[in-house]
């Protein structure tokens, strides 16, 4: 019955999808609502960017109505958070309007940044907060404030790291969706039936906003961007599962804590892109709130590849630090499998760059041949 009840989550919010993105289509080319290229943007014709406005209504309305459902045919979810859940409402909501907002007529980073910070707390309130780092660098345990602290700044890095991956066709919602459906079978396996019902519901509206996006012709008016909306509240969401998934129960001593490993394994590519950008922007003296064209995409899009293929090279990246950190979780520790990540992160980098040079060689003989 759990998973009947997840099947039917996943196909009433796909069918949601499916028919509230096209009338996002419909509104947007109406009204004139869209995403103008410019000199960072990958796009060169106006798309509307107000897909992500049909994910947070359509998961909330499948959470209640599959909710709904359970406690009317006799069979509700043994335990329901249901704190967690109305604060959680609030703090997506917050994030949903400030993102409906950027997307109409713009905000400032600095207030976007203040409103995940009052999200993030609405999560640490109910009692979702980090109390172990599962052994790495050789911390267990967290005391309240620290935890609470760590917690607060992975919702901030998680919302702004999707948010900032959102640079070509499919990308943020193909690794959203990679993310979800692993934290989603995580959350079955742990009998987290709201969680993995949270998971796969949100898995369940990105998937024909995905199809619009990657697939979608921008001539014909198919085309769709999610935009900050869309990817604020994907963060928000994958947060609150990650931070979920971490937490242990209080007295039991965590020397691997394998969920917390799988979590953040699936957000691998864009949390290590943003330090990586990060460090780069302070290294070049700008200010690291600012957009550039240095993110791990517009890299790869250097090389010479194509969006498309840049967009499945990265989901399989993607796929492979998850399948690599599952396989070494139980024999290597916290401390040595991140250390072994970013060595891997590092040398991939490296190829990138000596392909970039390639590549700018080449175009450099073929304009002296001209």
């Amino acid at each position: 019955m759990d998973y009947l009840f997840l099947i039917g989550g996943v196909l009433l919010a796909l069918a949601l999808g499916m028919m509230i993105v096209p009338k996002i289509l419909l509104i947007s080319y109406k009204k004139r609502l869209f995403d103008m290229p410019d000199s960072r943007k990958v796009h060169q014709i106006p798309v509307p960017r107000l897909g992500g406005i049909s994910f947070f209504p359509v998961i909330l309305i499948t959470l209640c109505f599959i909710l709904g459902v359970r406690v009317y045919v006799g069979y509700p979810i043994e335990y329901l958070p249901t704190n967690e859940l109305l604060f959680f409402t609030v703090g997506g909501m917050m994030l949903f309007l400030v993102g409906v907002a950027d997307d109409l007529v713009g905000v400032g980073y600095r207030y976007k940044f203040l409103v995940q910070i009052l999200a993030a707390l609405l999560i640490v309130w109910p009692g979702e907060w980090f109390n172990t780092l599962g052994g790495l660098f050789g911390i267990n345990e967290l005391p309240m404030a620290f935890g609470v602290l760590f917690t607060l700044f992975v919702v901030v890095y998680i919302t702004n790291a999707i948010n900032l991956i959102d640079g070509i066709d499919g990308l943020a919602s193909g690794l959203s969706c990679i993310a979800l459906f692993v934290l989603g079978i995580i959350c079955v396996v742990e009998k987290d039936e709201i969680y993995a019902l949270l998971a796969f519901s949100t898995f369940g509206v990105i998937v024909p906003f995905w199809f619009y996006n990657v697939f979608g012709n921008a001539k014909r008016g198919h085309k769709l961007f999610m935009g900050d909306t869309g990817s604020l509240i994907l963060g928000y969401i994958i947060s609150l599962l990650v931070i979920h998934l971490s937490r242990v129960d209080t007295g039991i001593e965590v020397i691997g804590h394998s969920n917390m490993v799988l979590a953040f394994s699936t957000l691998i590519v864009p949390l290590f892109d943003v330090v990586r950008v990060v460090i780069h922007r302070i290294r070049e003296k700008k200010n690291p709130f600012l957009p550039d064209k240095n993110h791990f995409h517009h890299k790869l899009l250097r090389t010479g590849m194509r969006p498309r293929g840049v967009m499945v090279s990265i989901l399989c990246i993607a796929l492979f630090f998850i399948l690599l950190n599952w396989l070494l979780a139980d024999t290597l520790g916290m401390t040595w499998l991140l250390i072994t990540d970013i060595i891997l992160w590092t040398l991939l980098q490296l190829g990138i760059n000596k392909g970039i040079r390639n590549h700018e060689k080449k175009e450099a003989l073929k304009i002296i041949e001209i």
